[in-house]
């Protein structure tokens, strides 16, 4: 008899429906075709065990799975369940009459419980696409499946009770999740916050504006200035996630397999903070199975490099592409995938080897040759990308051990949220551009008019910092934040002088 049932491959972050067609026939052969890999193959002594713990029998005929379509790679263990089904459904010991209704994933243990998948909400989205009832996956899954509305979203945890439900000898509860309460509950859990940090006024002044025009970041000072500190509070400051963004960032962390069962959505803005051993494939993604990496990851987030120096110089000038395309594209010679990668780029860095160099109280022990050589391990092009060049000095005892307590992230973020909701405005009606850090060259020209003073004080810091014309780009976005920051309708000569000081570490200056 054949019968069908479905399941579901993950490619990017999309999902594609695959059909499990299940024949059995005379014969003692068991095959599955369709280009499976080695786990699905291995899915036939799972899927026996399993059904021999559930009180049910592995038919001792020819059994034929194919799995379509036929030219799709398919890769993982989540298929155990769908076939599982199949081959019950083909030998009559189940029925078969919700089969066309639902998706049916999850890994089969020996004993017939189920183990978590990746890639369930990018599944779900899909099942709902394709017009399907519902889903049967595990439980721990069950909760990020949910927030997709339309479907009957089915954790269970053996493969006994898929059996029963479908037999109707039981009756399962959907599980249920309210999106916009796990969306409005979530967007201010930070564990850092602004108020904490004394002093530093200038580097929360760079991090605002950063996050009011989604701007890249450079910190350069000595070590114990603050830099991580500061950095790792950015988040806190930035516009809460919309449903979309939130979606989308689940999206990615679902299919790396980042969510635990306890969380149905993100909610808050991810922070990645790779260790400077990393290598090219796990910051861009990619791999004989492709998985995102960390630049992914850290979409509509930040992604922080401590120690930029320290990265190795491949790793570093990957980034290159991804921060101007914000997307990155896999290619391999049987597949080609797109991640996004809308990130803001958080870095830090000392400005020697000795972590001392133009120190206000410290003695520097590099020589100008090895300043130099250090610098250097950032290329020009990389930094060129990086909107605002920051240097953090220590802060001093008298602001460090003062009882005030600063401003805090909330109230930033609401000046932030403001010029956020300015540049929405300007940007009404393009999709792939939210704030001033995407603007491209065109839409530059169109909202940065500068008076004639200001295009004389520009053209004398091109000179003066030796500025590429990519840094010119870069100090009219910033210039055009700080001016919706205050509420103004047009870029002021004040504007675009503290856009200029933020280019003042460009790499003619960095070494004197």
């Amino acid at each position: 008899m054949l019968v069908k049932t479905f399941g579901s491959a993950v490619y990017g972050i999309e999902a594609t429906t695959i059909t499990i067609e299940v024949n059995i026939s005379s014969g003692t052969q068991y095959y599955i075709v369709g280009l499976p890999d080695s786990a699905v193959k291995e899915s036939t002594f799972r899927i026996e065990s399993a059904l021999k713990c559930a009180n049910y029998r592995m038919p001792r005929q020819k059994i034929v799975v194919n799995m379509a379509p036929a030219d799709i790679k398919k890769e993982g263990s989540s298929y155990d369940l769908a076939i599982a089904i199949g081959i019950l459904g083909a030998s009559t010991q189940v029925s078969k009459e919700h089969f066309m209704d639902f998706l049916f994933l999850g890994e089969l243990s020996l004993d017939g419980s189920l183990l978590p998948i990746k890639g369930a909400l990018p599944i779900a989205l899909q099942a709902q696409k394709d017009g399907f009832r519902g889903i049967f996956l595990p439980k721990a899954n069950a909760r990020e499946a949910a927030i997709v509305s339309g479907l009957e979203i089915y954790g269970v945890d053996n493969i006994r009770e898929v059996i029963d439900f479908l037999n109707e000898t039981t009756v399962l509860n959907a599980t249920k999740v309210d999106i916009a309460k796990e969306l409005y509950d979530g967007t201010s859990e930070y564990e850092s916050d602004f108020s904490d940090v004394r002093g530093q006024e200038n580097i929360k002044r760079a991090l605002e504006i950063a996050a009011a025009g989604g701007h890249n970041v450079i910190l350069i000072g000595p070590p114990g200035a603050g830099k991580t500190m500061l950095a790792k509070r950015l988040p806190s400051i930035l516009p809460p996630l919309s449903l979309d963004e939130s979606l989308e960032t689940t999206k990615i962390h679902s299919v790396a397999g980042k969510l635990s069962s306890s969380i149905s959505l993100l909610t808050a803005r991810p922070f990645r903070a790779p260790h400077h051993t990393i290598s090219d494939i796990a910051l861009v993604g990619g791999g004989t199975y492709p998985q995102p990496g960390e630049i992914s990851l850290a979409h509509n987030g930040v992604l922080f490099l401590d120690e930029l120096p320290e990265f190795k110089r491949t790793v570093l000038e990957v980034l290159r592409q991804p921060l101007e395309e914000r997307t990155i594209n896999i290619s391999r010679a049987r597949f080609n995938v797109i991640y996004p990668a809308s990130f803001m780029l958080v870095a830090s860095m000392n400005p020697c080897p000795c972590g001392f160099y133009n120190h206000p109280e410290k003695e520097c022990i590099c020589s100008s040759n090895t300043v130099q050589r250090y610098l250097n391990k950032v290329s020009g092009p990389l930094l060129d990308r990086i909107d605002l060049h920051v240097e953090v000095t220590p802060v001093d005892f008298d602001k460090l051990s003062t009882n005030r307590m600063a401003e805090p992230s909330a109230e930033i973020r609401k000046r932030v949220v403001k010029a956020r909701e300015l540049q929405a405005q300007r940007f009404k009606g393009k999709s792939s551009v939210h704030h001033n850090a995407q603007m491209s060259t065109k839409m530059l020209r169109e909202t940065c008019n500068l008076p004639e003073t200001g295009q004389k004080l520009l053209k004398s810091a091109m000179e003066n910092l030796g500025l590429s014309a990519r840094a010119y780009d870069r100090i009219l976005k910033v210039a055009r934040t700080i001016a919706d920051l205050e509420g103004s309708a047009d870029i002021q000569n004040e504007h675009l002088a503290e856009a200029i000081q933020f280019r003042s570490l460009d790499r003619e200056k960095w070494a004197g």
